[in-house]
């Protein structure tokens, strides 16, 4: 094995993929599973999409169930989703399925490649573009590592016609819009509004009811639904996050494809 052969193998073909998505339709921050979600069913419909999550692994709290008990709770809205992406589960009590939280983030992640997304990891959004028009046209990136060692580096840029901010309960994008051109997101305030103590049945339903494009160009699912509009929080229950991730992809197949 020549161990040269092997560096420009993964240095060539890396760097061909970054180019290529140096422009998309859609751009995810954040794969949790609504981010997932998300770019499941957006490259389902053949919509060119990078999802950039910050750290080594994806699926963000999904991964420790409740308390690191790796099982998860999805109500009966969201079983369908489930059973799409070939996650085993088995009712709990009427309307509650119990499944692996393992299996069902090794499934997300299998289906949502196979799909068309290309998921880059261990990479930061630091800051987005936003033009005359007043609509967010990119993302400014970074190596995560950079981010956390502090070093002067500075970043590169992407284009996307939308952003899907599903950073969870930090809203970073949806911060990082605030901080640089104000008060101006679609909320009462206009401000990112917190989220609320925990209330599942509240929550649940919320985070789809509110998934939506929050400024020109930038749009929330999952557990940034509930950060942006002051909505509950949910705890170890998992359906609604999926169902908001769905929910984006199809506004956003709508508003790209007219569909």
């Amino acid at each position: 094995m020549d161990e040269i052969i092997i560096s420009r193998a993964i240095i060539e073909e890396y760097a061909k993929e970054l180019l290529d998505y140096s422009e998309v339709d859609v751009a995810i921050v954040g794969g949790g599973p609504a981010g997932l979600a998300a770019g499941y069913y957006l490259g389902k419909k053949g919509i060119k999409t990078a999802l950039f999550e910050r750290k080594l692994s994806v699926g963000g709290g999904m991964w420790g169930g409740g308390m690191m008990f790796n099982k998860i709770v999805v109500q009966s809205e969201a079983r369908e989703i489930l059973d799409e992406f070939g996650i085993t589960c088995k009712e709990y009590q009427k309307g509650y399925y119990v499944a692996d939280s393992i299996e069902a983030v090794a499934a997300l992640c299998y289906r949502t490649v196979k799909a068309g997304t290309r998921i880059f990891n261990l990479i930061s959004v630091e800051d987005v573009m936003i033009r005359e028009n007043d609509r967010v046209t990119g993302l400014v990136l970074n190596w995560s590592a950079v981010e956390l060692a502090r070093l002067h580096v500075d970043p590169l840029t992407i284009k996307s016609k939308l952003v899907i901010d599903a950073t969870g309960h930090d809203a970073e994008v949806c911060n990082l819009v605030c901080r640089k051109i104000g008060k101006k997101l679609r909320t009462p305030t206009g401000d990112v509004m917190g989220e609320k103590s925990m209330w599942a049945e509240i929550g649940e339903k919320e985070i789809v009811n509110f998934t939506r494009e929050i400024y020109p160009g930038l749009m929330v699912a999952g557990m940034v639904v509930n950060a942006v509009f002051g909505l509950p929080r949910m705890g170890p229950i998992f359906g609604g996050m999926l169902l908001s991730g769905r929910r984006a992809a199809q506004i956003a197949s709508s508003a790209l494809l007219g569909t």
